[in-house]
């Protein structure tokens, strides 16, 4: 009850407090820097302690005036899930440990597949983030394109492997250099293709394609939110036996409403998909989903086998996921889901687009129009020079009102505004852009 009293208290301020927490919030955090108690302490005090000292210190990314980093709040009916599963305690690695979470998993996967018009059959695994949604699809794409190749990589590693082709748009995002990374790809040996003047990479310029081979596309830019011509680059690595991999953690949500699909046509003819549903889905941290069309590509890359795991000879979770224990994070997301139903995500979506062109039309009516065509849910806005813009993102930040960040694009230093939470609303966007051309006037 005390923990339900101090949550209530915190998201019913979250609107009225400044975005960013004050320096002195910050400050106030060392008197966390304690020796560890020799004796127990009342765990009443304990949450006071951390309600006191903790809550003002946070970001206010659970408001509707966060627009940093493609960050969403969490849907009340999310957080209560998330409440009940951390009562429960599920470790959902095996269906015999906990058959809810398993049971939770399989529906929740069919409602994606099918809300994001996936192939039907597709392998989903439940995950962190979006990072390790593509090393766990990257992961089974290493297997398949090598085991065509003749080389068993899970038995043999990749010592005396056939080299794998790795394709890339120029403006490829960290997350996917990472995973490569991880997977002993490489960040440094990708094939880096040209990109057009939204980040979209250029069909014309994938490479002549032969031997083991990964073609990685975006759906969703994080900068500007545009998609790679998907259907074009399916085709042609679909007749030289490459793989292609979707990294779409916010992207591909657009495939959920029927008004901005349309941007991401084509995307349902790549192998593997990345989601994160901790953004538009609006669950809380960490929900990544991973999805692969050939189920038995993901399965052979991550399933392992021990006597003493007991089998139930249904889908096993942890079959298709880089971890064994593991929260029940299921739980969340299928709420989330069975209380929005498929108008709701897709009003959801739709929604956050149209906060994002209301304040590229803001912007544009004081002088600033976008660098980008706002099309999704991302804005950027330069206000001159870079050092200008870098002291406005600042004064911003400092000021309270909103949250945005900053960015490098193609040359360009600029504001980021990502609209993804589903607490904004019209006067968050009109409140928000007020205060940054206040701030932009000042700065004259």
């Amino acid at each position: 009850m005390q923990a339900a009293e101090h949550a209530r208290d915190y998201l019913t301020q979250v609107n009225a407090r400044s975005v960013a927490p004050t320096p002195d919030a910050v400050e106030r955090l060392k008197r966390l820097r304690i020796t560890l108690p020799e004796q127990p302490r009342d765990a009443s005090e304990v949450l006071s302690l951390l309600h006191e000292v903790g809550s003002p210190a946070t970001v206010a990314s659970a408001g509707g005036r966060y627009f940093g980093f493609v960050i969403g709040g969490a849907l009340p009916v999310s957080v209560a899930a998330n409440w009940l599963a951390a009562a429960w305690d599920q470790n959902a690695a095996f269906r015999v440990m906990s058959p809810v979470a398993a049971e939770l998993e399989e529906v929740a996967a069919q409602w994606l597949i099918d809300l994001l018009h996936l192939p039907q059959g597709s392998a989903t695994a439940f995950v962190t983030g979006a990072t390790m949604a593509n090393f766990t699809c990257l992961a089974a794409a290493r297997r398949a394109v090598l085991l065509k190749a003749g080389w068993d990589v899970d038995a043999d590693g990749l010592f005396g492997a056939p080299p794998i082709t790795v394709v890339v748009g120029e403006e490829v995002h960290i997350s996917m250099l990472k995973a490569l990374g991880m997977l002993g790809l490489g960040k440094k040996r990708v094939v880096r293709v040209k990109v057009d003047d939204q980040g979209r990479i250029r069909d014309d310029g994938i490479p002549p394609l032969s031997g083991p081979t990964i073609i990685c596309l975006q759906a969703g830019n994080v900068n500007t939110g545009s998609f790679d011509p998907a259907e074009p680059i399916c085709r042609l690595a679909r007749q030289h036996g490459a793989w292609v991999h979707v990294d779409g953690a916010f992207g591909l949500w657009a495939r959920a409403a029927p008004g901005r699909a349309p941007l991401a046509l084509g995307f349902e003819l790549a192998d593997s998909w990345a989601v994160d549903a901790h953004k538009w889905l609006n669950v809380p941290y960490d929900s990544g989903l991973a999805f692969v069309r050939d189920a038995g590509a993901l399965q052979g890359a991550m399933a392992a086998a021990a006597d003493y795991l007991q089998l139930s000879g249904e889908r096993e979770p942890c079959h298709f996921t880089p971890e064994f224990s593991r929260r029940a994070r299921a739980v969340d997301l299928w709420a989330a889901l069975h209380h929005l139903g498929r108008s709701g995500v897709a009003e959801m979506v739709e929604r956050c687009c149209r906060h994002a062109s209301l304040f590229a039309e803001q912007m544009t009516r004081a002088g600033y129009p976008p660098l980008n065509d706002v099309r999704l849910n991302q804005v950027l806005i330069s206000f001159g020079s870079a050092e200008r813009t870098q002291r406005i993102i600042a004064a911003v930040q400092r000021q309270g009102t909103c949250w945005c960040g900053g960015t490098v694009w193609q040359g360009k230093t600029a504001m980021r505004i990502s609209v993804s939470g589903w607490a904004t609303k019209d006067e968050d966007v009109t409140r928000s852009a007020a205060a940054i051309l206040e701030i932009v006037q000042r700065e004259s």
